[in-house]
């Protein structure tokens, strides 16, 4: 697949999520642009835009940005991607130095973090002007607000969910998982990588995500963090989450080793396991990564905690903000309203960032295939989603990350459970309490 020279891709070695430590010394520029000062038509304008992603998204942002500069003639975007890690280690960076790009993809862990110290351009002069509102909702609107402030704009909503890979589990001779406990799905991994004969894995370590852990949290009516950064577990939960790893690695996943290999792909993507506990806006990545041959993936429900329970929840799969000191803030707004709510943007992307959360770019969005199916798995799992979480508390994505390593270093079986309950806790109450 060929770029623009426009286009370039950024490869970094560490994978280390921005501090809040760090951002909390970056304040930025005003913050509120003046909304009498239109975008000049006649004005040359470039502007930066950086997300994260794979080869495949990166493709559909430059069709979206080719539509976007035959529309606004005046206007250039340069375009950058990393993989999720090395996007934000890169964003620290740029933040320390007061030079983040015009416009960002965004994550919903870091919009408080970001805002509150000054990064983020106050879109709300732009709203129902460059910024088209009406066709968002408002409860998805208001998730890019905090405080009194609108600093980024949802582009989709995504759930949790399980992909499988049906051309493998017709390998091994193994039905899709049909639902049921986690001590179900750790059997049903365990039996594809038996089957096989070792060829293919039925899974990962799940305990290695901090997002398997929030949903059985939530299970038990108890949660990540309020809104207040109170934090809603205790070690006791955490130790007999990971603890639940310690059986799972015990019976056939893929080992940590063999992931470090193939990163940045991840064992699904590299066809290596039949199973990936994810956000279900990932499938198109998937499908990409996987390439010829592959036509189809499973999408199904995460396992069980307890019955009837509202654990799973829709979350903006990912927002557009633009930088506090971006020097076109009317035409930086102009390309967020672009690739948030034109049909030309629903029509390229169609799920690969998630259902459009806007109604225009749903309205272009052909749904057919993987794009349809994940449409009927969000409403297949509407008993089981619950009210969002707040906004994550600032020092959340650390948090995020160091979850994310800890796991790798269980999965080495460097690190014991209990030194890694205590290093957590520590990460948290530093982050918390400074």
């Amino acid at each position: 697949m060929t770029f623009r020279s426009r286009f370039t891709p950024y490869i970094a070695v560490a994978a280390v999520a921005a501090t809040a430590t760090l951002l909390a010394g970056c304040a930025g520029g005003g913050g509120s642009p003046d909304p009498a000062k239109p975008a000049d038509p006649d004005e040359k304008v470039t502007l930066d835009f950086a997300f994260w992603g794979n080869d495949v998204r990166a493709e559909l942002y430059s069709q979206v940005i080719d539509a976007f500069e035959a529309e606004h003639k005046n206007i250039t975007v340069n375009e950058s991607f990393l993989g999720f890690p090395e996007f934000w280690e890169k964003r620290q960076t740029e933040a320390a130095g007061g030079g983040l790009p015009d416009v960002m993809q965004f994550d919903y862990s870091y919009l408080r973090q970001y805002s509150e110290n000054g990064l983020l351009l106050d879109l709300t002069p732009y709203l129902g002007e460059a910024i088209q509102t009406d066709p968002l909702k408002e409860s998805v609107l208001d998730i890019g607000k905090v405080a009194d402030g609108q600093f980024a704009i949802p582009i989709s909503t995504n759930a949790w969910g399980m992909y499988t890979n049906p051309k493998l589990l017709e390998t091994a001779g193994v039905e899709e998982f049909a639902g049921g406990s986690w001590d179900d799905y750790t059997e049903w991994m365990a039996s594809v990588t038996e089957a096989s004969g070792g060829t293919v894995f039925g899974g990962t370590d799940y305990t290695g995500r901090i997002q398997n852990f929030e949903i059985q949290l939530r299970s038990h009516d108890k949660f990540l963090f309020s809104e207040d950064g109170e934090l809603g577990f205790t070690e006791d939960d955490l130790k007999a989450f990971w603890e639940e790893g310690e059986k799972v690695r015990e019976t056939g996943v893929v080992g940590a080793q063999k992931l470090e290999e193939i990163y940045p792909l991840s064992a699904f993507d590299a066809a290596i396991t039949a199973s990936e506990l994810t956000w279900d806006n990932f499938g198109g990545g998937y499908l990409g990564n996987l390439g010829e041959g592959y036509t189809e993936l499973g999408l199904v429900a995460p396992p069980v905690t307890v019955e009837g329970a509202k654990d799973l929840y829709q979350k903006p799969s990912m927002l557009h903000a633009a930088s506090a000191n971006t020097e076109h803030p009317a035409e930086a707004a102009m390309l967020i309203d672009f690739l948030v709510n034109s049909p030309e943007s629903g029509e390229i992307f169609g799920t690969n960032r998630g259902l459009p959360a806007s109604e225009t770019a749903l309205s272009g969005a052909n749904l057919e295939g993987l794009d349809a199916q994940i449409q009927e798995y969000e409403a297949s799992i509407a008993d089981r989603l619950g009210d969002a979480p707040p906004v994550p508390i600032v020092g959340y994505g650390t948090i995020e990350e160091e979850f994310r390593l800890i796991g790798q270093e269980l999965g080495h079986g460097t690190l014991s459970v209990d030194d890694a309950v205590k290093r957590l806790f520590d990460k948290i109450d530093v982050t918390l309490n400074g």
